[in-house]
């Protein structure tokens, strides 16, 4: 099969002939229809990722049909259309018996762990657990964007970040991640507020319901505030800087939340002192796992929810390698989506 190949860290990868993936006992393989560009797989790339061996092929948002199944798989058949969280959860540990396979300690991440979807062909292992059955009505594009930042920012928003209507949201990064979170809190009724250095980001945040934009800047938080009557109640990092996660602290008002989804590889400094005084809830949000995906689908189906229109690129795998060099100037807005 064809996959992009990661080399050597920060040297672009390639495109290669490399073996199809053999189905596993209790896994299937997939025929990858469409995966999504990530800045997690820009991460990867960089060597911020101690999971990654090379050679490694990465890529872990992923949709598709199911091309092998393996023994021991019930419930699912050869040309499925399916789904997955970017986790792949165990589902026999503690975490997973209470639910909550998105902090599984014995997950495994395609594109991480193990050779990923920016190919013709993945394995999913652990099938009972991490397949998600797809509507006929959703492209396969769509669904791949659902895998790691839609239903990482519905999870952060909805359930951890507890959002709730007339509440001010404001979202740091307007990047897919960024922009899911921003068509999520303003579908619960919140008032958002999106922040970024693109123009154009800002301007597709505003199409998804963001009721003021905010070019970044070191005032920011001080504009928040004042837009605000106080500060946020709740604030959103969905980019990874430490900059940003100091701006999203200072615009919080007393008792306020600040959700954390950017992965923060540099670290980031902390005023504790302010978290206790204040009493801020620092919140850690890590993917959604699999049976939590029907509410996700049902308000997709609805209307109430439209990721298909944060799918603003489409491109074949010859095109990933100046894709994946191109974030290390910014997260392009919106999502691209790989089809192989």
């Amino acid at each position: 099969m064809r996959a992009i190949v990661i080399e050597k860290y920060g040297v672009l990868p390639t495109v290669q002939e490399v073996p199809e993936p053999a189905v596993q006992p209790g896994g299937v393989v997939l025929k990858v229809e469409a995966t999504g560009l990530c800045r997690s797989d820009w991460h990867g790339w960089q060597g911020h990722d101690s999971d990654i061996v090379l050679p490694h092929v990465p890529g872990h948002e992923l949709a598709g049909t199911i091309a092998a199944v393996g023994a021991g798989v019930e419930g699912w058949a050869v040309g499925d259309r399916v789904t997955s969280p970017f986790i792949c959860a165990c589902g026999s540990c503690e975490q997973c018996l209470e639910g909550n396979q998105q902090v599984c300690p014995n997950q495994l991440q395609p594109g991480f762990n193990y050779w990923g979807s920016f190919a013709e062909y993945v394995a999913l292992p652990f099938a009972a657990v991490n397949l998600v059955r797809l509507p006929e009505s959703m492209d396969f594009g769509t669904a791949a964007g659902l895998g790691c930042r839609f239903a990482t920012s519905f999870r952060a928003v909805r359930q951890v970040g507890r959002v709730a209507a007339g509440e001010n949201v404001v979202i740091f990064g307007c990047g897919g991640i960024g922009l899911s979170a921003v068509m999520i809190a303003a579908s619960l009724g919140a008032r958002v507020i999106a922040v970024d250095t693109s123009p154009a980001a800002l301007e597709l945040a505003r199409s998804y319901g963001a009721a003021e934009v905010l070019l970044s800047s070191e005032s920011v938080a001080e504009e928040i505030r004042e837009l605000t009557g106080g500060g946020a109640q709740v604030t959103m990092d969905a980019l990874g800087s430490n900059e940003i996660v100091q701006s999203a602290l200072r615009s919080l008002r007393p008792r306020g939340r600040h959700l954390q989804v950017g992965l923060l590889p540099s670290g980031v400094r902390l005023d504790v002192g302010g978290l206790i005084w204040q009493e801020l809830e620092w919140l850690g949000s890590h993917g959604m796992p699999a049976h939590a995906y029907p509410e996700m689908l049902g308000l997709v189906a609805s209307g109430n929810l439209k990721p298909a229109e944060l799918v603003t690129r489409r491109i074949g795998l010859d095109e990933v390698p100046a894709a994946l060099a191109a974030l290390s100037d910014g997260t392009p807005a919106g999502i691209t989506v790989i089809e192989p």
